[in-house]
């Protein structure tokens, strides 16, 4: 899975262009978490109208050659709105959720301790915005493919993501000091749906939405 990212419509598009005909390449994920250049730096995923364009734009660039996986913000008021304007506009999947916007002041030179004053908070902190914002998108959308990610460390994190809806896990912070973590999680997880009585991972898939007996 390639992941591209841009400054406008056009950029996303002449990326996934370029990107379409690589060998190897199974899907192409949308980072739409970026700010817009030519609108005053408005993040796409933070605009329903900003969010379709790139979707659609992307679309027309790569029609059906490749499932298109849109990455979707946090730093919304309705996050499912948003899921059902890049679905509506051609995305066959979701990636749940970017990093968190962050700020950090340095008390000693008491001025921001980034260069560009914020920045992307990921990590433990923000699994459970990930597991209520899959849990609400899965609501709204249960058919719709959502690769979930935020702070999964364990097999159990990566568990609460499919139980809210997650049909795919991606491990990002936990790889920075074990690049194998994707592996240990994996087969923790695969443990936990054998002791959980699951004898198929898709039986998991948005479970905790299922009314209790």
């Amino acid at each position: 899975v390639v992941s591209i990212a841009g400054e406008s419509v056009d950029e996303f598009a002449a990326l996934s262009r370029k990107v379409r005909n690589s060998p190897g390449v199974s899907a192409l994920e949308v980072n739409i978490s970026c700010p817009n250049v030519e609108n005053r730096g408005l993040v796409f995923a933070c605009d329903r109208a900003s969010a379709r364009e790139v979707i659609e734009g992307v679309k027309r660039s790569v029609g059906n050659s490749l499932p298109i996986i849109a990455k979707l913000s946090p730093d919304v008021t309705d996050i499912v709105a948003i899921a059902q304007e890049v679905v509506d506009a051609g995305a066959d999947g979701l990636a749940m959720i970017n990093t968190l916007l962050g700020m950090v002041i340095n008390t000693e030179t008491m001025r921001p301790q980034l260069a560009n004053k914020t920045g992307g908070l990921s990590g433990p902190a923000i699994r459970p915005v990930a597991v209520r914002a899959i849990y609400q998108v899965h609501a709204a959308l249960p058919n719709i493919p959502i690769v979930g990610m935020g702070g999964v460390l364990t097999g159990n994190d990566a568990f609460e993501l499919v139980l809210a809806g997650a049909s795919a896990i991606s491990v990002g912070t936990a790889t920075f000091n074990d690049p194998s973590a994707p592996v240990r999680i994996k087969s923790e997880l695969a443990e936990l749906l054998v002791a959980r009585g699951f004898t198929r991972f898709s039986d998991a898939v948005g479970f905790a939405h299922r009314a209790q007996a």
